[in-house]
């Protein structure tokens, strides 16, 4: 195992220091916890949106605190769920009044320690609501799951669910949203290279050199088939059948279309396969309405992709993923 790090086990307080130090006109840690929150200026009343979960994802979820789309993230362990009481003080950070939102990845450790931390929210007078994001159409009641697990779709709730907050939408405005919105996210994605988690020290599972694994999700769980390597346009068709077959035809919709790399996947890959989908939706007559490639969700230093679709049936949607957000994660989109 080669990773550029000092102990194992203090890999998490290394990691959100030097994140925090480093952008500190986005970023704040709350004392004593592994809580990320914003530390900009430009603040103001409205619905808190808290996320989190296990590191190893990273620029997910702390580098999507910002204007425009999270008050704060709860960072775990690696490829752990964050405990309830980080959770609960993410939700009394962020509460200014009007209620907090939790959006969620559908892993059981996650939805329970976030339930409990509502439960004990609630108990403080803040009222809290959840939404569970499960877009990965690969497996269900997988490793980690009970249903479909919650992957890169995740980063286009937020930028939705951000951008709508922060135009005064209400928290069951909100839950509604989100909930209309992971009902039209479908991801799929493969694996090339597993990934190591450091204090394990070897990878979490193994595959040929000239092998790939299509469904794998971001923890290396299992996927749904393994087969010889094959060119990037064949990629695209395996999956985008599986997303032609989810969505009940993808012909003549309108999509936004994410593109992310699992964390070892150079950016040259990653346009490439961007190139051979979008040229595989027009031969579906497609509109890719919005596109976004790079590297967002990931598996430690996994290498593979994924692919997301979101069906544009709402034009306010679109006006949500283009709105202003400065965070680390989506980029500074404040200067047009």
């Amino acid at each position: 195992m080669k990773k550029i790090i000092n102990d194992p086990s203090n890999i998490l307080d290394e990691m959100v220091s030097g994140l925090v130090r480093s952008y500190p006109q986005y970023l704040k840690r709350l004392e004593d916890t592994f809580v990320v929150a914003r530390n900009d200026s430009n603040k103001t009343k409205k619905v808190g949106i808290v996320s989190g979960g296990g590191s190893g994802h990273e620029p997910l979820h702390a580098g999507f605190v910002g204007q425009g789309m999270l008050d704060a993230a709860v960072c775990g362990q690696v490829f752990t769920s964050p405990t309830p009481n980080e959770v609960l003080a993410a939700i009394k950070e962020s509460d200014q009044g009007q209620g907090v939102l939790l959006i969620v990845k559908n892993y059981a450790g996650d939805v329970m320690n976030f339930d409990i931390a509502k439960d004990l929210a609630d108990l403080e007078d803040i009222r809290v609501e959840q939404i569970i994001v499960d877009d990965d159409i690969s497996v269900e009641d997988s490793t980690y799951t009970q249903g479909k697990r919650g992957v890169a779709g995740t980063i286009l709730v937020e930028k939705i669910i951000g951008a709508a907050a922060q135009n005064g939408a209400s928290l069951d405005e909100l839950v509604a949203l989100g909930n209309e919105v992971i009902a039209k996210t479908n991801t799929i994605g493969l694996a090339l290279e597993p990934a190591t988690v450091p204090e394990v020290g070897k990878p979490g599972f193994e595959i040929a050199d000239d092998e790939i694994e299509y469904g794998v999700g971001i923890h290396g769980e299992p996927g749904y088939k393994r087969q010889k390597l094959v060119p990037s346009k064949e990629l695209v068709e395996e999956l985008v059948a599986k997303l032609d077959k989810s969505f009940n035809g993808l012909e003549n919709k309108k999509f936004a279309v994410l593109i992310n790399g699992l964390g070892g996947t150079p950016l040259m890959e990653q346009y490439i396969f961007a190139n051979d989908v979008l040229n595989k939706l027009e031969e579906k007559n497609v509109q890719a309405a919005f596109t976004k490639v790079g590297t967002f969700v990931t598996s430690i230093e996994m290498a593979g992709i994924s692919l997301t679709l979101l069906e544009l049936t709402n034009d306010e949607w679109l006006d949500n993923l283009n709105a202003d957000a400065q965070t680390i994660g989506w980029g500074d989109t404040s200067v047009k």
